[in-house]
């Protein structure tokens, strides 16, 4: 589990607190001149020291105490404003859906029925959809029985030629624009199927 931020504060600026972590008392009274090493008033001042010392420590574990809460309701905060952007960004995208959709079948696309279909009432509704699929369909077939139908005069007249069976033997010339008149018939029928025809 990862270090809380107090936990974090209290091991950073709290175990090196203590005076006596520090310095101890021999070493504290080795900073004073060597005449005032002994005198009773350095133990004193340690002391005090030592007391003024763990006072700052408590006041730096309720500044930590302080910190944590603080950054604990940041962390809520933070949570509260990201939950409110996600659910304005779904709203954003909603309606620009809706837009799209207004766009591309109309109004009232996203409005519901104003009353509910009976059987009576979907059956022609059924059948009028079924026939206009199916002239639908047939249109299409019709379109590629046509392209079918050209494309087979054309790959015919171009074996002719692969064939050396010409309407015109005799005229070298005509061949050449026949050959021609094939290929742009052939290409007329790839353009008409790739047009949707």
């Amino acid at each position: 589990m990862a270090p809380t931020e107090a936990a974090i504060l209290s091991n950073f600026l709290l175990p090196p607190a203590p005076l006596p972590t520090i310095i101890s008392l021999q070493r504290f009274a080795d900073l004073f001149p060597r005449a005032q090493r002994g005198n009773p008033q350095i133990q004193h001042l340690y002391r005090e020291l030592q007391h003024q010392r763990a006072l700052d420590t408590d006041h730096v574990k309720q500044n930590i105490t302080t910190e944590s809460k603080r950054g604990q309701r940041q962390m809520r905060e933070i949570a509260k404003a990201r939950r409110k952007s996600e659910q304005e960004d779904l709203a954003t995208d909603q309606s620009r859906e809706v837009a799209l959709e207004n766009e591309a079948f109309g109004h009232f696309s996203n409005q519901s029925m104003t009353a509910a279909h009976t059987l009576r009432s979907i059956l022609p509704e059924m059948e009028k959809a079924c026939s206009e699929i199916e002239a639908k369909i047939a249109g299409i077939e019709a379109g590629a029985e046509e392209v079918l139908s050209n494309l087979s005069t054309a790959v015919g007249d171009l074996s002719d030629l692969r064939y050396g069976r010409f309407n015109k033997p005799g005229a070298a010339d005509a061949v050449g624009q026949e050959v021609l008149d094939g290929l742009r018939s052939l290409e007329q029928a790839c353009d008409g199927v790739s047009a949707g025809q």
